[in-house]
């Protein structure tokens, strides 16, 4: 399939797509049409591969993780021992962004009480809370 359909496959813009050609992230084939610029062929296996770099990013994975996980995959080296060293890393990682958005997700809300009771007293202080 052309950018075009792949974009709409996958649901993502045109930008993103070339932006992540350009890092090496998406390796779509070149057509000899197209003359001094060939098309780019995209297969189904890249949908996957766009939907698991978004799936990545969104569990807070850099580019240059996402890059260097996407290699070690198409070199075949992801053993399950690997696999589970990944996730379990990942999973710290969320339970430390998890912790901190809580912490202010208690400021806020205890700001938010404060200013409906009428700003008694001292505000809630961001410093009293461990983010």
């Amino acid at each position: 399939m052309l950018i075009s359909e792949f974009a709409r496959a996958c649901g993502l813009p045109l930008d993103t797509i070339r932006f992540y050609i350009s890092k090496g992230l998406l390796k779509p084939e070149r057509s000899l049409k197209g003359g001094s610029n060939p098309y780019q062929i995209f297969r189904e296996e890249d949908v996957t591969a766009a939907r698991m770099i978004r799936l990545q990013q969104t569990l807070g994975y850099s580019l240059g993780e996402i890059q260097a996980l996407n290699d070690e995959y198409r070199a075949g080296e992801g053993s399950s021992e690997r696999t589970i060293e990944i996730l379990e890393s990942q999973i710290q990682r969320l339970e430390t962004r998890k912790a901190a958005m809580d912490t202010a997700l208690s400021f806020l809300r205890g700001k938010v009480e404060w200013v409906k009771a009428g700003k008694p007293a001292d505000a809630p202080r961001l410093e009293d809370y461990q983010c």
